[in-house]
């Protein structure tokens, strides 16, 4: 869901958006609220004994990779907003044009 949402979502939130920090938390509270519900499904698909998001381990770090592959999807979402946001602030610039020239 996660990766749907980021391949989907921040590109045109920043090209469409106008204000940089509106377009950055207009993506986060919709990341958060999928990120949210993504580990609420697999947590309870875990304490059903599924183990193939989390998988058993003894050594306490069994959520690491879960969370280091999401932070890596929201790092490039953000990147995907910035760059959309890059690119509409300089298609909405006002271009002059000299015409006595």
């Amino acid at each position: 869901m996660e990766l749907i949402l980021m391949i989907l979502l921040p590109f045109p939130i920043g090209f469409l958006v106008k204000h940089r920090l509106a377009a950055f938390v207009a993506y986060i509270a919709v990341h958060n609220f999928v990120f949210t519900f993504q580990t609420a499904e697999l947590l309870a698909a875990w304490t059903k004994g599924d183990t193939s998001a989390f998988p058993a381990d003894t050594t306490g770090f069994a959520m690491f990779p879960y969370a280091a592959v999401n932070a890596v999807i929201f790092a490039v979402g953000l990147g995907l907003v910035w760059l959309g946001h890059r690119l509409g602030t300089k298609r909405r610039e006002r271009r002059t044009v000299d015409l006595a020239a």
